[in-house]
């Protein structure tokens, strides 16, 4: 188990092909329905922004974006659940608001779950607003559930 945040060096870097089971274990413990290892796998070969957040010598969340024509758009952020409410998620979210303005992205969009107000809540704090609704975007124990489109202007 990991001590507390404040007294351990955390490092970004760039995630490998080797930090596939790990980032595949807090996926599978973070989320009920997960990406598969074949979706990160394939963000990783086909050269997508992806960036693990280390405490000590554990990786503890990542961050997969990618951007054109000057958008960014974060596809999944996620800090593994024993380590959430801790501002590692804040940290992560730094780091892609910094990496979408290095690549001259004008706005950054993700899509979150409106049954997750903690991720909402960290969006929110960082100047995200809702700016559509996707219906029937995740699966979720009732079938479908909506996604909130949610975007950052970086001008």
């Amino acid at each position: 188990m990991i001590a507390d945040p404040s007294t351990l060096h955390t490092l970004l870097r760039r995630l490998a092909p080797d930090d596939l089971d790990r980032i595949v274990e807090i996926e599978l413990s973070a989320y009920p329905y997960p990406w598969t290892r074949g979706i990160f796998a394939d963000c990783l070969r086909v050269g997508y922004d992806c960036w693990g957040l280390q405490a000590g010598i554990e990786l503890i969340g990542y961050t997969i974006q990618t951007h054109a024509a000057g958008e960014n758009h974060l596809l999944n952020l996620c800090v593994a659940p024993e380590q959430q409410g801790k501002g590692y998620g804040s940290i992560l979210l730094d780091h892609a608001i910094r990496l979408a303005r290095q690549q001259d992205c004008f706005c950054i969009f993700l899509e979150v779950r409106p049954s997750n107000p903690a991720g909402i809540r960290l969006y929110r704090r960082n100047g995200f607003s809702v700016v559509a609704e996707r219906p029937d975007y995740y699966r979720s124990d009732q079938g479908r559930e909506s996604a909130l489109v949610m975007k950052l202007d970086l001008e």
